[in-house]
């Protein structure tokens, strides 16, 4: 009992040997502990780029894409039937025929007969028409020596009937055929004149049959002439739908024609922008005037070669589906140099249309503006987020109208997220907005 009373005595005092040995431990550790050196905070300044905001004018400029076409595309139809007999040798798809070359010929015979059946007609009444002239001359002076005539024969009827009533001299017969001559005389003179007084109507009739020949005679003429069809303007062949001793008749399509002189596009561009930055006279629709302005195109296979210049000409359509406006803007393909390769249909061309300028604008890269069209600025150091209005994008740069004053120091190195009020360190790239 004893022993064991001495070996729990003595565990328990061994515990508190070791744990009054590891409190003096740590008493002395703590002891032999040096305070950490407290060290000041300091911010660290952002380094960012800034430029500075310079207002400027800056011109509004829409840009679409459309196919060059011909202004001018014409079937070409025969107007006469007939048997074609000649062929214009390049008559082709591609081919550029000139200015009044013929195309082809149709069989002439039949159409030179009846010109030359009508250009008879009209000699017949020219002639007829002198006939009639030359005879009312010649009748005119007849009436003259008629009526004498009857005056004289009526006037020996008289005699002659006093004689033989009065003075019982001479006979019946006698007076008898001298009132016979009387009247013979008398119904000449009334033919002749009659005949003359009809003169003007048989010569109106006559000079209304020569104006109808002279009608069928430009009829046979124009028909002689349109078997010959020729090229109306410095022409490129579309496509050709006849052969040689093929027989043709009238509204029937043989081949079709293009001007190149005078090229359109046709482009699409956003209806609400247009109304915007296009200028339109009194807005009575998309179809009232539009500003006639010059436009640069550049074939979008060449962008960085030589553009061409077209004139803003035209509201083609509008499309409510879509709400797009779709204008023309025509070129004239003379106003290309010999060194530059020229525009030709189905080109497919970027077209840049200038618009109105927008007033004390800062032009900015695109990058710096969010898509909460806020920008960073530096302003006595710190970071700034200031709303903008941006008025147009012009590729990689916005246009900013409001927002941004003359001297402001905008950020334009591309930041995310960063905390307001952030101690800048600010970098002058030199540019001005």
């Amino acid at each position: 009992m004893n022993q064991s009373r001495k070996r729990i005595a003595l565990r328990i005092i061994v515990c508190l040997a070791l744990i009054f040995g590891g409190i003096s431990g740590m008493l002395i550790m703590d002891s032999m502990k040096k305070p950490p050196v407290e060290i000041k905070y300091k911010e660290r300044p952002m380094e960012v780029e800034t430029i500075t905001a310079m207002p400027q004018d800056v011109r509004v400029f829409i840009r679409g894409f459309g196919d060059v076409r011909p202004l001018v595309v014409v079937p070409i139809s025969s107007e006469v039937a007939g048997r074609i007999v000649e062929i214009h040798p390049r008559l082709e798809a591609g081919e550029l025929i000139p200015k009044g070359e013929i195309l082809f010929k149709i069989d002439p015979t039949n159409y030179k007969a009846s010109y030359e059946d009508a250009l008879a007609r009209v000699s017949q009444k020219k002639s007829a028409i002198k006939r009639l002239i030359k005879e009312h001359e010649t009748d005119t002076k007849r009436l003259k020596t008629l009526k004498r005539n009857k005056e004289l024969a009526l006037a020996e009827f008289k005699r002659l009937k006093k004689l033989y009533y009065n003075d019982k001299v001479g006979t019946k017969s006698g007076v008898e055929r001298a009132e016979q001559s009387a009247n013979a005389a008398a119904d000449l003179f009334d033919q002749l004149k009659e005949k003359i007084d009809v003169y003007p109507i048989i010569m109106a009739e006559t000079r209304a049959a020569l104006e109808s020949a002279k009608a069928f005679l430009v009829n046979a003429k124009a028909g002689l002439d349109r078997c010959c069809v020729r090229s109306p303007f410095n022409a490129r062949i579309k496509d050709v739908n006849l052969e040689l001793s093929q027989y043709v008749s009238p509204a029937m399509k043989l081949l079709t024609l293009a001007d190149d002189s005078v090229l359109e596009i046709w482009v699409p561009i956003d209806s609400l922008e247009a109304k915007k930055w296009l200028g339109f006279g009194e807005f009575n629709g998309w179809f009232s005037h539009i500003n006639h302005v010059v436009c640069k195109i550049r074939w979008t296979e060449d962008p960085h070669g030589n553009f061409f210049e077209g004139t803003l000409h035209r509201v083609v359509k509008f499309d409510h589906n879509t709400r797009t406006l779709t204008v023309a803007v025509r070129v004239k393909k003379n106003n290309h140099t010999a060194n530059v390769f020229p525009l030709v249909e189905g080109m497919f061309c970027s077209v840049e249309i200038p618009g109105k300028l927008i007033k004390n604008a800062i032009r900015l890269p695109r990058w710096s503006v969010s898509f909460e069209n806020t920008v960073f600025m530096a302003k006595n150091g710190h970071l700034k987020t200031i709303p903008v209005k941006v008025a147009w994008t012009d590729g990689e740069d916005a246009i900013i109208s409001h927002g941004i004053k003359k001297g402001d120091k905008v950020i334009v190195t591309r930041l995310v997220n960063p905390l307001e009020n952030a101690l800048l360190k600010i970098i002058e790239t030199g540019k001005k907005g």
